[in-house]
C-alpha cells in the first residue's frame, strides 16, 4: 500500500507539472504597483494577467510568473495604481458632443467667468474675432450664477448690449436654463404673448412683465431643439465625418482621458439617439455606451427600443429609459417641498420650484417601461421629486409591477432627507449621487439655495452605505468635465470650495467611493458579472492613475492624473 501511494504522488506531482507547464500565457502582465481590485476576498494584488480582451489572473507576481510566455509584454507599473477601469453612472455624452461648438462660460476652477462683465467680454471678442456675419447665431454654454459674483442670471438688455443682429442663447452650467436676447427671441418666434409650456416656464422683467430672456427647463430644451433644426448642415463629401460626429469623437476622447471605459447618455433626445447608432456603426465606438432614451420625447416609438434593450451592439447599449422628474437646486428649477433659502429673482418667499410630471402620467408611464421589463433612470434633485419617484415606485412595486431586480435608479437625490433613505431601501431602488456638488456648489446651497441644516444632507452617501443600501456616484458632464475624480474627492472630504466642512457625517472612505464609481456603477448597469472589479473572467477594462487613491492624503484626490485608460486589454488613451 505504501508503494501505491508513493506511486500515486508521483503520477499526480507529474500532472500538476504539465498542467502548469501547458498554462495558457498571457499577453501582458502589469505589476510592480498598487493593483486595487475592488473585490473583498483580494483588495490588492501584486500582479495581473490580460489575455485578449480579458483578465486571466490576479494575485502574486510569483503565481503570474507561470502566464508569462515568449510573447508576454511585461509592464512595470513603476508604483503607479492600476484599478478597473471607471464607469460613468449618468453623463451626457451626446449633449457634451453638441456643446463642442459653443463658446465655453465656464466659471472657475474650469474656466474663467466669473462675472456677467466676463460673460459680455468673451462674447464680443468671440464675435470680433471670428469677423461672424451679423445674422448668425451664436451659442455659449456653461454660465454659472452661483458662482458669478452678481449671483444673478444675465438679462435680455444684457445680451442685447453684446449685438442686436447676433441671435445669442447661452446655457446655463445645469443644463436646465438658458438665457437669450431679443434677436434670438425673435429667430425661434417666441413673442411677448408667450404662454409656459408644462413644465416650463419663461421668465418676466416685474417692471414691465416683458420677456426677460430667461427660459427654464421645457422651455428652455425646446428653444435648443428648434436652434438645432434652424442650423444649416455642412455638405459633405462620401468618407467624410461630420461635424457632429468629430465633436462626438472629441467628447469621447475626453472622457477616456478621466479613465471611463463605460460612458452614459442619459435622455437621448432629438438627433442624439441616430448620432450614437451612426457612430456604432462606424465602429467609432473606443468604449462601451450606455444609453437611456428620453421616455416622453421618444413615447409614440417606444417599442423600436425594447429589441436592443441590455444588448451591446457595436459597444452601443440601450439601457433603459430617462424621466426628468425636476430642475437644478443651483439653477433653482427642482421641486421642493420647504421654499428656497433665497427665492430666485422675480419669485416669492414661498417658491418651491415645480414638477415636469404629475404623479399619475410618471405613474402610467413607468407603468409601460416596468411591465415590459425595461428599467429606468429618473433625475429627481428636490425632496418633492425624490418624494414623488418613491411614492411612484412604491405604488408599482405594491401591484407586482416593479421588483428591485430592474434596478431603477434615482440620479442626483441631491435635496435628500434622512427619512428617504429606509424608503429607498425598502422599494429597492439604487440612488446615483452627484456628489461634486458639495465642493463645486457647496456654499452657494448653504448661503442661497437649501440653507445650513438641508444642504448638510446632500448627497448623503454614508447615510445609504450605513443602511446597507448599494450606490453609485456621477459626474453628469456636461454640467461639469467628466472626472469622478472630483466626484471622489467631494465624497470623501465633503470640502466647499471655501473650505468649509458641509456635511461631515456624511463623507465615506475613499475605497467606498471608488467601488461607486467601478463595482457599484457595474451592478447599476446590470454588469457587475464582466465590469468594475479586476476578476479572471472579466473585462480587461483597466485605468492608471499616477497615485494610489488609498495611500494619498484625501485632500489631494483631485490631484490624482489619469496615466492611461486601457478598454478590453487595448490602450485607448495614453498621457504624453
Amino acid at each position: 500500500m505504501e508503494k501505491i501511494l508513493k506511486y500515486a504522488f508521483v503520477f499526480l506531482s507529474i500532472l500538476v507539472l504539465s498542467c502548469s507547464g501547458n498554462k495558457e500565457k498571457g499577453d501582458v502582465i502589469y505589476f510592480g504597483g498598487s493593483i486595487i481590485t475592488m473585490e473583498a476576498q483580494l483588495p490588492e494584488a501584486e500582479a495581473l494577467v490580460l489575455k485578449e480582451d480579458k483578465i486571466i489572473f490576479v494575485g502574486t507576481k510569483e503565481n503570474a510568473s507561470s502566464y508569462i510566455g515568449n510573447d508576454t509584454k511585461q509592464i512595470d507599473l513603476l508604483g503607479k495604481a492600476l484599478l478597473p477601469g471607471f464607469i460613468d453612472a449618468h453623463g451626457h455624452i451626446t449633449s457634451r458632443a453638441g456643446m463642442q461648438q459653443a463658446i465655453d462660460l465656464s466659471p472657475s476652477p474650469y474656466g474663467t467667468v466669473n462675472s456677467i462683465h466676463d460673460l459680455q467680454k468673451i462674447l464680443k471678442v468671440f464675435i470680433q474675432q471670428n469677423k461672424l456675419k451679423p445674422v448668425t447665431p451664436i451659442l455659449g454654454n456653461g454660465y454659472d450664477d452661483a458662482i458669478m459674483k452678481e449671483h444673478r442670471h444675465p438679462t435680455r438688455r444684457e445680451l442685447d448690449a453684446i449685438s442686436a443682429t447676433h441671435p445669442i442663447i447661452v446655457v446655463h452650467a445645469s443644463g436646465h436654463a438658458s438665457v437669450v436676447n431679443s434677436a434670438m427671441l425673435k429667430l425661434l418666434g417666441i413673442s411677448e404673448s408667450v404662454r409656459d409650456p408644462d413644465g416650463g416656464h419663461y421668465g418676466r422683467d416685474p417692471r414691465d412683465n416683458r420677456l426677460n430672456g430667461k427660459l427654464e427647463e421645457n422651455a428652455s430644451f425646446a428653444a435648443l431643439v428648434k436652434l438645432t433644426e434652424l442650423m444649416p448642415q455642412a455638405k459633405m463629401t462620401t468618407n467624410e465625418l461630420s461635424q457632429s460626429l468629430k465633436d462626438f469623437l472629441s467628447a469621447q476622447d475626453e472622457w477616456l482621458s478621466f479613465g471611463q471605459t463605460t460612458i452614459c447618455d442619459g435622455r437621448s433626445m432629438g438627433v442624439s439617439v441616430a448620432l450614437l447608432k451612426e457612430a456604432a456603426n462606424k465602429n467609432l465606438l473606443k468604449a462601451d455606451i450606455v444609453y437611456f432614451p428620453d421616455f416622453e420625447a421618444n413615447k409614440d416609438g417606444w417599442e423600436s427600443f425594447k429589441p436592443h434593450y441590455m444588448k451591446y451592439e457595436k459597444r452601443l447599449k440601450f439601457g433603459g429609459f430617462k424621466f426628468s422628474d425636476d430642475g437644478s437646486p443651483q439653477g433653482k428649477t427642482a421641486w421642493l417641498t420647504e421654499p428656497y433659502f433665497v427665492p430666485p429673482e422675480g419669485q416669492s418667499r414661498d417658491y418651491k420650484g415645480f414638477p415636469i410630471f404629475t404623479d399619475e402620467s410618471l405613474y402610467q408611464d413607468l407603468k409601460i417601461v416596468f411591465k415590459n421589463n425595461i428599467t429606468a433612470q429618473l433625475h429627481v434633485n428636490g425632496d418633492a421629486a425624490i418624494d414623488q419617484a418613491l411614492r411612484v415606485i412604491g405604488k408599482l412595486k405594491d401591484e407586482g409591477i416593479y421588483t428591485p431586480q430592474f434596478r431603477a435608479t434615482l440620479i442626483h437625490v441631491q435635496n435628500s432627507r434622512p427619512d428617504h433613505i429606509s424608503k429607498i431601501k425598502q422599494i429597492g431602488v439604487i440612488p446615483s449621487y452627484f456628489s461634486s456638488h458639495v465642493y463645486l456648489w457647496g456654499d452657494w446651497h448653504y448661503q442661497s439655495v437649501f440653507g445650513p441644516e438641508r444642504s448638510a444632507f446632500i448627497s448623503p452617501a454614508k447615510s445609504a452605505m450605513d443602511a446597507g443600501i448599494l450606490f453609485t456616484i456621477h459626474h453628469d458632464s456636461p454640467v461639469t468635465p467628466p472626472d469622478l475624480m472630483t466626484a471622489v474627492y467631494a465624497a470623501v472630504n465633503r470640502t466647499t470650495r471655501s473650505g468649509m466642512k458641509l456635511g461631515p457625517n456624511e463623507r465615506i472612505p475613499v475605497i467606498d467611493a471608488l467601488k461607486a464609481i467601478t463595482i457599484n456603477a457595474a451592478y447599476q448597469y446590470q454588469e457587475e458579472e464582466r465590469k468594475g472589479s479586476l476578476k479572471a473572467g472579466k473585462l480587461g477594462d483597466l485605468v492608471i492613475l499616477d497615485q494610489n487613491p488609498l495611500t494619498v492624503a484625501p485632500q489631494k484626490l483631485r490631484d490624482i492624473k489619469v496615466l492611461e485608460t486601457i478598454k478590453e486589454g487595448k490602450t485607448v488613451f495614453k498621457r504624453d
